[in-house]
């Protein structure tokens, strides 16, 4: 049985995960009466409920004597340390592009890092059914892509397709029969190469790990591709690091195959293969797997650096510890180093003292998924504003810069462009109609500017705008960026929050908390009108009297609060403040609690 192994890359939303489903479903990877949960290579919590894929995933079909390996890669630039692997593993890539949007930032970052390592894309138009689709000049729109990242000319003839996963066809022309995915089969087939890696399973046996995953039941397992010779179950090898030096040597326990959605075990991995390997105890990613007689790593994809850090920190607040089960900093280190071993994104660096740590990543959607990963998992912590990592190149101060693509109402257009333009230090390079009543504009903007400005422009385009963003590259440090205008409302008790209080407040600002919250002293429960923080008494009850009249007992009638999302939390905050996680609750407070106040607080909130 031939070989041939490709990745799918695409924007977030453009449908790759739904065109595996198919994929899987008309090569035969189910049976007929098989429960198949809809998306089925989402597998992970997060990813099902945000819609989009978060971890590399590797699949295999068969299709006239073939064996198509696929990987389903990320296509949030935030998850590029899972992207850069995973091509060193295939011989193609699919490109797949929705018809109506054309490609997007994250569709360019992955693309760059595809044509770089001289793959041969296939472009498949998808989503060509909807009503504002046009095919045409999506397909435009990648050449003129592909000639941007300085792609070679047999790159730049590509082969096409027009598709809808969905509906589960795809064809040659608009005008096909539009039955199946056969012509996406075919071409898959007849325009990748095999992997090269077949002439040489005479050599000895070698593979670089590409992702790093565990089961319960077999422990560590090492993805990757076998480069050369083949490996039985049982055999002794060792693992070298990218300089080469012995990591350990190990006994292979177990080989295990992608045939469609589950891995089997396997006796033999030949050249070429895509396996997973049990029995190693240290190796990781990026690490060679060989045979004793080897001596030579194999050359790992560099990794992009991270551009923000995020400090994770124990839950010092007065109400630690009454919703979470894992709330020591010994145990947050674990989780966190775990982490580091399986993202070679994520950097992770101690700080003085030990009870808090530097997590350096490539961007708050990164950041946010780690932060919720270890929510769900019973962890309570206490996480700073992020601050964009600078670099110094020749005595001067480089901060990174994001292209930003922006899909917007023609009416808010000029708000936008005020916006990214004017505080926030960014350069506009491109405006253009994107047709049915929007704006297209793209900018160059630094990091920094962009940290809590989703929220603000969610606001400004009455929900309606799309915002995209991808690192671009290192500039000169661009001068100070003001931060968040409005000051802050600073619970100046503790206890649970009453209604009559809160209904006063309401004229100081907009809410956070509703009543019967448990708050305490320093803890933010709303937003200042003015610039100024401002400490306010969320307690504080209505006066009784024995009168009773009809004109002075007002009905309380309180305005919905805010309920921040996770990330709306870290983006909004300031320095000096931090976000409390728990399982179950995200508060805002102070950084600086009163030892005293935070006993007190603790008491009263009992």
């Amino acid at each position: 049985m031939e070989l041939r192994n490709i990745a799918i890359i695409a924007h977030v939303d453009h449908g790759k995960t739904t065109l595996v489903d198919e994929l899987l479903k008309q090569s035969g990877a189910f049976r007929e009466n098989q429960a198949v949960a809809e998306r089925a290579m989402d597998s992970n919590d997060l990813e099902r409920e945000r819609g989009i894929t978060i971890l590399a995933k590797a699949t295999s079909v068969e299709w006239n004597n073939h064996r198509i390996n696929i990987v389903d890669t990320p296509g949030h630039a935030d998850f590029g340390g899972e992207v850069e692997r995973i091509l060193s593993m295939v011989d193609g890539v699919v490109l797949l592009v929705d018809a109506a949007e054309g490609p997007m930032p994250q569709t360019k970052f992955v693309t760059s890092k595809a044509l770089a390592l001289g793959l041969r894309p296939i472009v498949v138009v998808n989503k060509v059914d909807k009503p504002d689709g046009e095919p045409d000049r999506a397909l435009d729109e990648v050449f003129d892509l592909f000639a941007n990242l300085g792609a070679n000319d047999e790159q730049l003839d590509f082969p096409h397709l027009y598709a809808s996963g969905r509906a589960g066809w795809a064809d040659d022309s608009l005008e096909g029969p539009r039955k199946d995915l056969s012509a996406l089969f075919d071409l898959v087939v007849k325009h990748v190469p095999a992997p090269k890696q077949v002439e040489k399973r005479d050599e000895p046996f070698t593979m670089l790990a590409t992702t790093l995953g565990s089961d319960p039941f077999i422990g560590r397992l090492l993805t990757g591709r076998v480069e050369t010779g083949t490996l039985k179950t049982g055999d002794s090898v060792k693992a070298l690091s990218r300089d080469g030096s012995l990591i350990e040597n190990f006994r292979v326990t177990k080989i295990m195959a992608f045939r469609g959605l589950a891995q089997q075990p396997i006796d033999v991995a030949e050249a070429g293969d895509i396996v997973s390997l049990a029995g190693m105890a240290k190796a990781t990613v990026a690490d060679t797997i060989c045979a004793p007689q080897v001596t030579d790593a194999i050359p790992a994809q560099p990794i992009d650096p991270p551009t923000i850090t995020v400090t994770f920190g124990i839950n010092d607040s007065p109400l630690a510890g009454r919703d979470g089960k894992k709330v020591q900093s010994r145990v947050i280190r674990e989780r966190l180093m775990k982490e580091a071993e399986q993202n070679v994104a994520i950097r992770i660096t101690d700080t003085p003292g030990g009870e808090a740590f530097e997590v350096a990543g490539r961007g708050e959607l990164q950041m946010g998924v780690l932060i919720e990963n270890m929510r769900r998992e019973g962890f309570e912590l206490s996480i700073s504003r992020p601050q964009v990592l600078f670099r110094d190149e020749g005595g001067q101060k480089m901060e990174p810069i994001e292209e930003v693509t922006i899909d917007v109402d023609d009416e808010y257009s000029g708000a936008v462009i005020e916006k990214i333009t004017g505080a926030r230090k960014g350069d506009l390079v491109e405006m253009k109609p994107a047709g049915a009543g929007k704006t297209r504009i793209i900018a160059h903007v630094p990091s920094r500017g962009l940290i809590g400005y989703h929220g603000e422009f969610l606001t400004d385009t009455r929900g309606t705008g799309v915002l995209n963003r991808v690192f671009h590259e290192w500039a000169p440090f661009k001068g100070p960026i003001p931060g968040r205008r409005a000051g802050v409302l600073i619970s100046m008790e503790a206890g649970d929050a009453v209604a009559y209080a809160l209904w006063n407040l309401e004229e100081r600002g907009r809410m956070f908390i509703g009543p019967q919250a448990k708050v305490y002293t320093g803890m933010i429960i709303g937003e200042h009108s003015r610039d100024n923080d401002l400490e306010v008494n969320p307690l504080k009850g209505k006066k009784l009297t024995n009168v009773r009249a009809s004109g002075s007992d007002d009905a309380v009638r309180l305005t919905p609060h805010i309920e921040f999302s996770l990330e709306e939390a870290i983006a909004y905050i300031d320095d000096d403040e931090l976000v409390e996680v728990t399982p179950n609750v995200i508060r805002l407070r102070k950084r600086h609690l009163d030892p005293h106040e935070r006993k007190r607080a603790s008491r009263a909130a009992s």
